[in-house]
């Protein structure tokens, strides 16, 4: 099976990603939330009940997930998702037992592709796991923009990337093919002094504006000051600090294999749905 590439919009700008992942290191990381994804991911895999030899993490900003997981498997290794999409993943066909990735899904123009060039790297019974933001992340920082401009500007500028949520996951789970899909949300709230705060951890994530339809000239002072003061009034504690929403969809399946559980095939049941509910009744 040949890798094709598919014309998916164009949604983020990938190279700039790429530089401001590097200004994010050079500022001195932000990492609560990737070291929180990779300790629930280490739990989340001792709850599997299977040994998994070859491992490869994709994507990940960061090397903690590697530094938490990377012992456990006979070979371990890091694949970059490219900066140019129609690139395929350094991937070999049926060539590992499980694919991890931590906060990287969100920030791709063609998931669906990205998905099913795991599906194809993983040998039969082998697992996809990975974490990524998603359903009101930075719902605060997006309303609180979109008032201030339309207040000062007349109009709404894209300021934060828009996030799949969970349903959006699990369906291009079973289009990659993957069997078993699972998702769930683990939902973290942070508080900072003020928005300017939340800003500056985003700057030291790499996680700023990177959409390719930004605005391409410097947000003026009046606007960034409003939107600071209408985050305070519509998102604040009683003790002055306010809220920053990060959702984490957490998203699983598995190569298809025979031993794996399969629905019983239309028409195969013993009994019908409505002697159950006369029987209840």
């Amino acid at each position: 099976m040949v890798y094709e590439p598919t014309t998916a919009p164009v949604l983020f700008d990938r190279y700039l990603l790429c530089s401001r992942l590097s200004r994010a290191q050079r500022l001195g990381p932000a990492t609560f939330l990737l070291d929180r994804v990779a300790e629930d991911m280490a739990e989340r895999l001792n709850a599997v009940l299977r040994d998994f030899k070859s491992a490869a993490e994709v994507g990940t900003p960061g090397d903690q997930v590697g530094h938490v997981l990377a012992a456990r498997f006979e070979h371990y290794k890091r694949v970059d998702l490219p900066v140019r999409e129609s690139e395929p993943l350094p991937l070999e066909a049926q060539s590992i037992d499980l694919a991890i990735s931590a906060l990287a899904f969100q920030f791709v123009n063609d998931l669906p592709g990205v998905l099913a060039q795991i599906r194809r790297a993983l040998r039969p019974d082998g697992l996809l796991m990975a974490a990524m933001a998603g359903g009101d992340t930075l719902t605060e920082l997006r309303q609180s923009f979109a008032a201030a401009e339309a207040e000062l500007e007349g109009g709404i500028s894209p300021r934060v990337v828009p996030f799949a949520d969970l349903r959006d996951v699990g369906a291009l789970l079973q289009r990659a093919g993957l069997a078993l899909p699972v998702t769930d949300v683990d939902r973290v709230v942070v508080r900072y002094d003020s928005a300017f705060g939340l800003m500056h951890d985003l700057r030291r994530m790499g996680a700023t504006n990177i959409l390719a339809e930004r605005r391409r000239i410097p947000t003026r002072r009046a606007t960034m000051l409003r939107m600071a003061e209408i985050y305070s009034e519509r998102f604040a504690d009683p003790d002055g600090r306010i809220r920053a929403t990060f959702d984490i969809i957490w998203l699983s399946g598995w190569a298809p294999h025979e031993s794996q559980q399969q629905p019983l095939k239309r028409g195969s049941a013993k009994a019908s749905l409505a002697d159950a509910v006369r029987k209840k009744s």
